[in-house]
């Protein structure tokens, strides 16, 4: 910290100007602009990051001295000042918490009252961001033995004015020995450590990581420090290196990562303005160029920033890992090793960690590397790698190339971690974080820390992919059978489990390198079983998956499941039963792992519909696919059975005439029913029928299906969801149906725009229900869409729209689609140009994936045909075009035919 800084802070100028003026604010205020203004300079001039956040503080401490110098404080040897929590570190960003103690010799504080509310005042009054308690030392002593944050903070306190004496006294009776000994302060430091983790989902690639809390962030750092110094009394990094917790090269990378992130706070808090920690989307970009990162394409300098910074995160996780268990050995066990017991030659179990029978391990024995990871999983209640152990690792993997990877001894290990019962994403994730994995597998090397900036994916790359595998294995647990009945059911019989996992880890390894990322990675995975000399039936079915694990879903969200034309197509893709319940396994697990929000009866109901049409259709025979007339029959005579003792089969024929044949493609028999006995009890009033279900009766899953039976009038899809806008619902699915007798039958699936379930607000069902029924009654009180304000990290968000139009032969209408990003109310606003337009809207497959929207619609025109006239789908683009550019007027726009 520096003795004298004249450019920071220059005290004769300084108290010079103090002397012109009355008020001391002017030139308090002076001070602390031209602070920043120095400061924010040497930042952009290059300046040591350590360097600078201790200029920070001594400005401070100047500025506090001179504040407190102007009060008349009774006796200095009855009370001081103190630097507390990180500025009593001696370490402050621009706009850190300036944290201070008035610490009194005894409890009485009136004598200090005037003094003290004027101290303050003047700090408010200067605009410093204080955070300030005023204790006498017995009052410490109780409030930091009943809250360890005040423990925590008094341990780091500097005497900036006063009597250093009381700080000492106060020191001496909440040390160790009197509260919080060490023990304790371990235990309750590492309790609030995983707490914290949690918050974060327990993973350091979050997309908007919090540089001070997330794991691997600053406060694993200070964590650290803590426990030291509560045990060894020193709060140097560099004593972990003498107390034998680091290496050298160790301390290097954890100061070098200490700096990093110190750099990303404080560009941070200089471009937000505040004390900001979060790496919001719309400050990765900036803080990106200020770390030098800066290319021509802005996505890519994000994502190498981004990808740097998740590596750094990671090293801190290895490191608080590592010495987590030293502490646990000397604070815990004090120290005393305990007798090992042996598990082969080259491996030992001491104290629940697995470590190596000698230094020499790795090197005589390289296929160690990978058995060490293959022990553990085949015994899970082993706690984790010894630190030496984990160093020995890391000195080792060196030893990982051509000649190790091709060694029958190492391919044979790692396909037998595959097929260990339990641990297998736990030994992944720990040879990921030990640097491994990337090493065995060059392929997967490239894909760490790889962020992908979309609000879709919500973690890195490697991160995902062992998610997947993570989500795989969890299918199996019986507490989950309710939520995923589908894909527990399947996994359990899969012939080879194993082989899911497999082409998991290869499914998204081709992203980032160009091209399509499943060809790509099919290309890897081929090459992996071929290294691996898998049976040739189990090398195609995993490069299957891999080229085929997008098609799903794909299937599910963007086609019309009920043509039996689109079932037969995707059947033909899969080929039999065998393929279809690994892929279905898969993509269930992908979806969960991309995104946790993404899941919901929707989803669900999606992929069962197309898995249990897909099996009929390999059960039927694909030389015989179903036809139009006899599903039809199979929905109807299904539902006559549900209705039976309600509704008589001739009532429900004679409705059912006038529904058109699309209706019963559309709609399995139990929904058939529940609108069949709706309708027919529906008085004839001429109230629109509107009723509201969630779409199963897993109520986590949480989507709610809205069925419309009114008479159809030109605007009603406009009108429909112009309410739902205006009611705050996300629209994700939407059937549209006009009968023989001009009623129109709608169905939509929605959700609470933040994500909710309907179900879960009392009198929100209700609410929904009647604000749709007063939207019919008076349609034309809904001319225009209600604006809402477009969500912060969607703005962030602008890439080229793209609108495609195509005609369908054989179902006779018109297709748009639309992919753009996602702006509130913007199917509203497509559904007002259906109306400028006169155009019928048949059916719509809505999809919103993160910041984006993938929207199908099938059109006619007033006459029920598909649009033939140019002039008119020209016309038409033109209009929807203008509507995405005035949603995300920064972008380009593609427009097809």
């Amino acid at each position: 910290m520096p003795q004298v800084d004249q450019e920071l802070f220059d005290n004769g100028q300084f108290q010079a100007e103090l002397a012109l003026k009355a008020s001391p604010l002017p030139a308090f205020k002076k001070a602390l602009r031209q602070a920043r203004e120095v400061l924010d300079r040497r930042f952009f001039a290059g300046r040591d990051i350590r360097r600078l956040v201790e200029d920070r503080a001594w400005f401070v401490d100047q500025i506090l001295q001179v504040a407190w110098k102007r009060f008349d404080w009774p006796t200095d040897s009855e009370v001081a000042l103190l630097a507390v929590g990180g500025y009593g570190r001696g370490e402050l960003h621009p706009y850190s918490d300036i944290d201070l103690l008035i610490l009194l010799a005894e409890d009485d504080h009136e004598a200090y009252r005037a003094p003290i509310e004027g101290f303050l005042t003047l700090l408010w009054d200067i605009g410093l961001e204080v955070g300030q308690s005023v204790r006498s030392v017995n009052e410490c002593v109780k409030e930091a033995q009943a809250d360890l944050t005040i423990a925590t903070n008094l341990m780091e306190c500097r005497t900036l004015a006063g009597s250093e004496h009381l700080r000492q006294a106060m020191l001496k009776v909440t040390d160790a020995a009197h509260l919080w000994p060490s023990r304790t302060f371990y235990l309750a430091k590492r309790d609030e450590q995983l707490k914290r983790h949690a918050k974060y989902n327990d993973t350091e690639y979050n997309l908007e990581p919090n540089v001070k809390s997330s794991p691997g962030g600053l406060r694993d750092i200070q964590t650290i420090l803590w426990i030291a110094r509560r045990q060894f009394g020193t709060l140097n990094l560099h004593a972990l290196v003498n107390e034998g917790f680091l290496i050298e090269n160790e301390f290097s990378l954890l100061v070098s990562a200490q700096e990093f992130l110190w750099k990303v706070r404080y560009a941070l808090h200089m471009l937000a303005g505040r004390a900001e920690d979060r790496l919001l989307f719309n400050h990765q970009k900036q803080v990106a160029e200020l770390l030098g990162y800066a290319e021509d394409d802005a996505k890519r300098s994000i994502e190498r920033f981004m990808q740097k910074y998740y590596r750094v995160v990671m090293s801190v996780t290895e490191l608080n890992e590592l010495i987590n268990q030293h502490f646990e050995d000397v604070i815990l066990h004090g120290g005393a090793k305990s007798t090992p017991e042996p598990i082969n030659s080259r491996f030992q179990l001491r104290d629940g960690y697995i470590e190596a029978t000698s230094e020499g391990v790795f090197k005589r024995t390289p296929f160690a590397l990978m058995e060490v990871f293959v022990l553990m999983a085949q015994a899970p209640d082993i706690k984790g790698v010894r630190a030496d152990t984990i160093r020995l690792l890391r000195d080792h993997r060196h030893l990982i190339d051509d000649e190790f990877r091709q060694d029958i001894r190492n391919t044979s290990l790692f396909i037998e971690l595959f097929k260990s019962p339990q641990g297998i994403h736990r030994n992944l994730r720990r040879m990921n974080r030990y640097g491994i994995l990337g090493r065995y597998l060059p392929e997967f090397g490239h894909i760490i820390g790889q962020m992908q900036h979309d609000l879709y994916h919500i973690f890195t790359v490697d991160a995902h992919t062992l998610n997947v595998i993570k989500h795989l294995r969890k299918l199996r647990r019986p507490e989950l059978a309710e939520k995923f009945p589908l894909a527990s059911e399947l996994i359990e019989r899969l012939p080879k489990p194993e082989l899911v996992y497999l082409a998991a880890l290869y499914h998204d390894i081709g992203k980032g390198r160009g091209g399509d990322h499943s060809e790509i990675g099919a290309a890897d995975a081929e090459a992996f079983c071929a290294r691996h000399q898998l049976p040739p039936w189990d090398s195609k079915l995993i490069v299957w998956l891999v080229q085929n694990h997008l098609i799903m879903s794909s299937t599910a969200q963007r086609k019309d499941l009920s043509d039996p034309q689109v079932i037969h197509d995707f059947a033909l893709q899969v080929g039999d039963q065998v393929h279809l319940d690994y892929l279905c396994v898969l993509t269930i697990a992908d979806i969960n792992a991309t995104n946790p929000t993404l899941w919901n009866s929707w989803r669900a109901s999606l992929m069962r519909q197309l898995y249990t049409e897909t099996k009929r259709a390999l059960s039927r025979g694909l030389e015989n696919p179903l036809h139009r007339e006899e599903q039809i029959r199979q929905t109807q005579s299904a539902a006559l059975e549900l209705l039976a003792g309600t509704i008589s089969q001739d009532e429900a024929e004679l409705l059912w005439s006038q529904l058109g044949d699309d209706y019963f493609l559309r709609h399995p028999p139990g929904e058939v029913a529940w609108h069949t006995e709706a309708i027919l009890k529906h008085p004839p009033t001429g109230e629109p029928l509107v009723l509201l279900r969630e779409t199963t009766r897993r109520n986590f899953e949480g989507a709610t299906q809205i069925f419309i039976y009114a008479p159809d009038q030109h605007d009603f899809f406009a009108v429909t969801v112009a309410a739902m806008s205006q009611l705050n619902l996300s629209i994700h699915d939407a059937r549209i149906l006009t009968s023989t007798s001009q009623f129109t039958l709608d169905t939509y699936i929605v959700l609470d725009a933040d994500g909710g379930s309907l179900e879960s607000t009392p009198g929100r069902t209700e609410q929904v229900r009647q604000g749709l029924i007063d939207a019919f009654k008076n349609p034309e009180d809904f001319p225009t869409i209600i604006q809402r304000r477009v969500p912060r990290q969607l703005k962030h968000f602008a890439f080229p729209p793209q609108v495609t139009l195509h005609n369908d032969a054989q179902r006779h209408v018109s297709v748009l689609e639309v992919i753009a990003p996602d702006r509130p109310g913007l199917l509203a606003k497509i559904g007002r140009i259906f109306l400028e337009f006169d155009l019928s809207l048949q059916n719509a497959k809505i999809a919103t994936l993160g910041e984006r929207v993938e929207d199908v619609f099938f059109v006619t025109d007033a006459h029920n045909q598909p649009l033939s006239d140019p002039q008119l789908c020209a016309r038409l683009q033109d209009a929807i075009i203008k509507l995405l550019s005035e949603a995300n007027s920064d972008s380009p726009l593609q427009v097809s035919i």
